[in-house]
């Protein structure tokens, strides 16, 4: 308990806020902690700052045959609004069973808790059953293209299985919803606001486009684990002032889809309700800023088994199988390097990105324990 509820301390006490970033600053920390289990690191760095690391632990058989499985997890951590916590959320605390600070949940405690693993591991006298390789990257909360994506793109993505230790309660996540965000922005013509017919609002049209869009039936299917798509109209600016026709306004669409769903099948859904909200002559233009699919990993998977029985058999609980309606980096896992992945760790997706966010130390103990299991036995079943 010791040890991890320290590590985690340690890591969320490094600001890594994207924006900006700057996950070199909690390399030093990484290093340490992987330092007492020999781990050859490399470092990827896309951009200044931007630092992803790629450690690999020796295992004391070295030339057998193992299988390899990776650690996937995220450095950065999302914005705090200043003044809104109850504890520096830099300044790790412990009070009641619960550790405090900016990614305790999402996903410091996560990371922490299978670097420890490889110590309850040694402790217990044991070896590893497969090679294993973290990789702690950058830029998650902001999309992954300047940590996983980068990873995928250079092909170092490489190994028999992933686990990803997000937030899921120790459920285990095997699918999660892609994600598309698209600036919309809806055009008018201006005229004197004391006239406000002779003119085009922008902002009247944008607000229909609203109606139709936020919170909308997209018409699929639902997804057993993930539900039904969804959009949320998350941002809006418009006009020049009180006084002006808006000649424009600007939207910001959040567009969550479902396993298969491509880029293009995805934009044009989101046009197909836009164009049926009812403004004759709507002029607008669409800009994807990001896309990231959804994936998923059968449930009959033996990864997923592995995973299964060493939550029981640490925890004493099956695990439930669960889907997440956000994305996370085992999208490019899945879906880029063909890597199957499971998502499962400490903490509540509810604590993330929140005020006075936490994660329960009797979580970080069973994770870790979990991952050692994991460790122990990944590579010899049959």
């Amino acid at each position: 308990m010791d040890e991890v509820v320290e590590l985690t301390r340690a890591m969320v006490a490094v600001d890594t806020r994207n924006p900006p970033g700057n996950e070199r600053a909690i390399a030093g920390v990484c290093r340490d902690a992987l330092a007492p289990f020999g781990a050859t690191i490399s470092e990827i760095e896309p951009a200044p700052g931007r630092l992803s690391l790629l450690a690999t632990i020796p295992h004391p058989h070295a030339g057998s045959s193992r299988p390899t499985l990776i650690v996937n997890g995220h450095l950065d951590v999302v914005p705090v609004e200043e003044g809104a916590w109850s504890h520096d959320p830099f300044d790790p605390v412990v009070e009641d069973g619960r550790l405090y600070g900016r990614g305790s949940a999402d996903m410091k405690g996560g990371i922490a808790a299978a670097i420890c693993a490889l110590g309850v591991l040694r402790r217990a006298g044991q070896v590893p059953a497969c090679d294993i390789v973290f990789h702690l990257v950058a830029d998650e909360e902001r999309g992954g293209a300047l940590g996983t994506q980068v990873l995928a793109t250079r092909g170092l993505i490489h190994g028999d299985a992933c686990l990803v230790p997000e937030p899921t309660d120790l459920a285990l996540c095997i699918a999660e919803r892609g994600l598309l965000v698209a600036d919309v922005t809806v055009h008018g013509r201006p005229g004197h606001g004391s006239r406000p017919r002779e003119g085009t609002s922008a902002i009247e049209h944008a607000a229909s486009v609203v109606l139709a869009v936020h919170a909308a039936d997209f018409g699929d299917e639902p997804h057993p684990l993930l539900g039904a798509p969804t959009a949320n109209v998350g941002e809006i600016r418009g006009g020049s002032g009180h006084n002006t026709i808006a000649e424009s306004c600007h939207l910001v669409v959040d567009r969550r889809v479902l396993p298969g769903t491509t880029e293009e099948g995805a934009v044009a859904g989101l046009r197909r309700r836009i164009e049926a909200c009812g403004v004759s002559g709507l002029r607008y233009d669409l800009a994807v800023r990001v896309f990231g699919e959804a994936s998923e990993l059968d449930a009959g998977h033996p990864f997923v088994d592995v995973v299964g029985d060493a939550v029981a058999t640490a925890t004493g609980v099956t695990p439930p199988l669960i889907g997440m309606t956000f994305t996370t980096d085992a999208r490019f896992v899945r879906n880029q390097a063909g890597v199957p992945a499971v998502v499962c760790g400490p903490g509540d997706v509810a604590q993330a990105h929140t005020n006075d966010e936490w994660v329960g130390v009797d979580r970080l103990v069973d994770a870790a324990a979990v991952y050692a299991e994991i460790f122990a036995t990944f590579g010899r079943r049959g």
